[in-house]
């Protein structure tokens, strides 16, 4: 499995049948598009809000196709995963569930952002793993296998861990209802992931010639999210979006440092903390949008929105200084 909710689907040259050299393409096209769709769905909803009014109800409904096709992505190999590397998998979800709410909330705090900004951007840190996060920690020469066991425990647990942290960090902002969050999560969420994973073993031939097909599909969707929420708080975004942008390539940046950190602190290795950096510092910001949009306000969700964008931009320019960097130490 991925949790950006951006791609679902993670390279493995074993599987494709194409080799690693039309893997590293396939999964270099994905991440260098992505960002640039969204970027183009963002901009149609600033230039043209109307076009999208009342599809904010839509959200939810759009966020769970994408965790359907990450569900479909999955297969119980990504669970023995855990059962084989407690202490990293426990290290990876310690870590991103602590560094990246924690990194919200201060640079909230330091950033002196009106309420339902901070909310918005705590609510991002609050998140699980992106779904990029996998096949950007392929593109580094890092520890695939953790990035997708951190990945899928830290989105399976997604409905215990983060309305509870959301509700301690941002509940001074503005109200939280945690009980509801954590039912929108199991709706939008968890239950479209297990829907997903059941159809990938009971139709897994079927399955598997989809699977190029998969990361564009989420892609798309998750770009009609980014266009529906920019549409939502056009007005806003003029007078905020500089601000917004600071608060999330520093909340970005600081996770890549602190998870990769992390990483070499607990001598996980090169590789694995490699992967702990992606991890930690990118986000579902797919859930963080949806969740805003439905508790909170469109504004809210424009850091989640802004977040889309730019973790994968900086997932992509840091994974090729770190692969730049593997070669060299092995050569």
């Amino acid at each position: 499995m991925q949790s950006d909710t951006e791609l679902t689907s993670t390279p493995s040259p074993e599987a494709s049948g194409d080799g690693p050299g039309a893997t590293d393409r396939a999964a270099r096209l994905a991440v260098t598009v992505f960002p640039v769709l969204v970027l183009v769905a963002g901009a149609w909803g600033l230039a043209a809000p109307g076009t999208f009014d009342g599809w904010g109800t839509n959200v939810p409904y759009l966020l769970g196709v994408v965790m359907f096709c990450m569900g479909l992505t999955m297969t119980l190999g990504d669970f023995k995963g855990v059962a084989q590397r407690p202490w990293a998998v426990g290290l990876g979800l310690v870590a991103h569930y602590v560094i990246m709410p924690g990194l919200g909330w201060l640079i909230a705090h330091a950033l002196g952002l009106s309420p339902q900004l901070a909310a918005g951007v705590i609510l991002v840190g609050c998140a699980p793993s992106g779904t990029a996060s996998n096949v950007v920690t392929y593109l580094a020469r890092g520890d695939v296998a953790l990035s997708v066991s951190v990945a899928t425990v830290s989105t399976v647990l997604a409905p215990l861990i983060t309305p509870p942290l959301t509700l301690l960090l941002a509940g001074a902002y503005l109200p939280v209802d945690a009980g509801s969050m954590m039912t929108d999560i199991l709706k939008t969420v968890l239950l479209p992931v297990i829907a997903g994973l059941v159809v990938r073993l009971v139709l897994g031939r079927y399955v598997d010639r989809l699977l190029k097909v998969l990361p564009w599909l989420s892609a798309l969707t998750v770009a009609v999210i980014v266009a529906v929420v920019v549409a939502g708080s056009a007005e806003a975004i003029k007078s905020a979006a500089a601000l917004v942008l600071l608060a999330v390539v520093l909340h970005n940046g600081l996770g890549l440092l602190l998870g990769y950190g992390a990483g070499k602190a607990a001598r996980l290795g090169a590789p694995a903390s490699r992967a702990m950096a992606f991890e930690v510092g990118m986000q579902n910001s797919g859930l963080a949008a949806s969740l805003a949009t439905a508790h909170f306000s469109p504004l809210a969700a424009l850091p989640a929105a802004v977040f889309s964008v730019w973790h994968n931009v900086s997932g992509a320019l840091v994974a090729a200084w770190m692969s730049y960097r593997a070669r060299r130490a092995t050569a």
